[in-house]
């Protein structure tokens, strides 16, 4: 059963839902995850912009570009992480954007300490070389 506009399937009758290839709660959970932090991205961006002192917009302004890039991907990739190690491989992406992008934003808001964003980002570098290694598999 095809709907009659641009040939997208149509939903099933008993529950709403696309009828093929329904994503895993997962994959759809890291492109919502992958949204937000694109959006709060954004907003980080215009505070560090505006209202942010000289020597905070830096570390701002890294945190909102490495949490808009990781959520644009999440959000493009999420979806078609057909298998567990892609979708473990965007968790773990998800997981070191936040404690890097995360860790510097509050650094500057709440004035903790960074000890953790090497973890963060050796996280993301290891979560990206597990997402090639699956990406080679398919």
């Amino acid at each position: 059963m095809v709907s009659t506009r641009m040939n997208l399937p149509a939903h099933d009758a008993r529950d709403g839902r696309a009828a093929l290839f329904p994503l895993p709660f997962s994959s759809r959970f890291l492109a919502a995850a992958g949204a937000l932090l694109a959006a709060l991205a954004v907003a980080l961006s215009a505070y560090a912009a505006h209202v942010a002192d000289p020597a905070g917009q830096s570390r701002l302004q890294t945190a909102a570009m490495y949490a808009f890039g990781h959520g644009i991907a999440l959000a493009a990739l999420a979806p078609l992480a057909r298998r567990a190690l892609g979708r473990y491989a965007l968790i773990a992406v998800l997981i070191g954007t936040l404690v890097f992008a995360g860790g510097l934003a509050c650094a500057y808001f709440l004035h903790t300490s960074t000890a953790l964003l090497p973890y963060g980002g050796s996280l993301m570098i290891l979560a990206w070389l597990v997402y090639a290694i699956d990406a080679l598999r398919r």
